[in-house]
């Protein structure tokens, strides 16, 4: 009896230390892959800009709008109608974005 008790403790604590590095390995590699989104972003803003300004300002203007148009479709009430593909599009690149901003505001690689 002493013995299961014993047991079933020592498997406790092993499957919480196996959930607890799961979860900080998790973290480590969402934050490590915001750091080189954010990275990757900024080295190709300057690529782009010493090649042509006027397209990537206008590229980037337009990543921002489609961006704007998808936490807009996020928001706004559900109406009667079925969402569109753009709408989805929109909506989906704008959720993996603020996830992609949110694990890279914690990067120390400024």
């Amino acid at each position: 009896m002493a013995r299961s008790r014993v047991l079933r403790v020592i498997r406790g604590v092993g499957s919480f230390l196996k959930e607890l590095l799961e979860e900080l390995v998790g973290e480590m590699v969402l934050t490590v892959a915001g750091c080189l989104a954010v990275v990757g972003l900024a080295l190709a803003f300057v690529w782009g800009w010493e090649r042509s300004p006027l397209v990537t300002g206008g590229a980037g203007g337009a990543l921002l709008v489609f961006l704007g148009y998808g936490g807009w479709e996020l928001l706004r009430p559900v109406g009667p109608g079925r969402r569109g593909r753009l709408a989805g599009a929109a909506a989906a690149a704008f959720a993996l974005a603020a996830l992609v901003i949110a694990y890279a505001w914690s990067c120390a690689c400024s």
